[in-house]
């Protein structure tokens, strides 16, 4: 398991509730080599005495080393985890309680929807926008490494709460960049839409 503990006193602002973790609030990271350089690992994160402060993605080339998750010890962080977030993401955005094919109905469909809106959202670093007009667009910018790693069940639970089957992702480069993560973009499900709708 990858631990990165939290310099004494940088706690406070997790404890307060802050979802990011610098690079100078760190005191050290443990782990297997492997995991210690892997982009987008879960880590618990932890006071310096030993105590439990959250679960984060880990981004090892970021100045904001981790994103947080989860402040619940009990909470893991896998696929039902994920699905979770991104289906309480676009009940809130459409008042649809996440129901297939039923999102967007009777709102203007030439506008697009901010479907799922990074920290606000549990899902730091993700920002999905749906263009509902037929026949429909997911586009997605995945700007932190703990998103970046949980891509293809994202992309699925997505298509599966929106009814959407085309989703194509936008890079940010120089956001990426500073993740340490390529700049990449391209259909990631059916087909990419036209060019006026990729404005960053």
């Amino acid at each position: 398991m990858l631990i990165i503990t939290i310099k004494q006193g940088k706690e406070k602002s997790l404890l307060d509730g802050a979802l990011h973790v610098y690079a100078s609030a760190v005191e050290r990271i443990d782990g297997k080599p492997g995991e210690r350089l892997q982009s987008g690992a879960t880590a618990l994160l932890q006071s310096s005495s030993g105590k439990f402060l959250a679960r984060a993605g880990f981004s090892p080339a970021s100045q904001i080393r981790a994103r947080v998750w989860s402040f619940d010890p009990n909470e893991a962080i896998d696929h039902a985890f994920i699905k979770r977030r991104v289906k309480a993401a676009v009940a809130r955005r459409t008042g649809t309680g996440g129901s297939p094919g039923k999102a967007g109905k009777g709102r203007d469909s030439k506008a697009p929807l901010r479907l799922v809106a990074g920290e606000e959202d549990g899902l730091p670093g993700l920002l999905v926008d749906w263009h509902a007009a037929a026949p429909g667009y997911l586009i997605c910018q995945f700007l932190a490494a703990g998103v970046d790693a949980w891509k293809i069940p994202i992309v699925q639970s997505l298509m599966k709460e929106t009814g959407c089957a085309n989703v194509y992702e936008l890079s940010d480069p120089l956001m990426r960049r500073g993740e340490g993560l390529p700049d990449v973009s391209g259909a990631l499900a059916g087909d990419a839409p036209p060019d006026g709708l990729l404005v960053h």
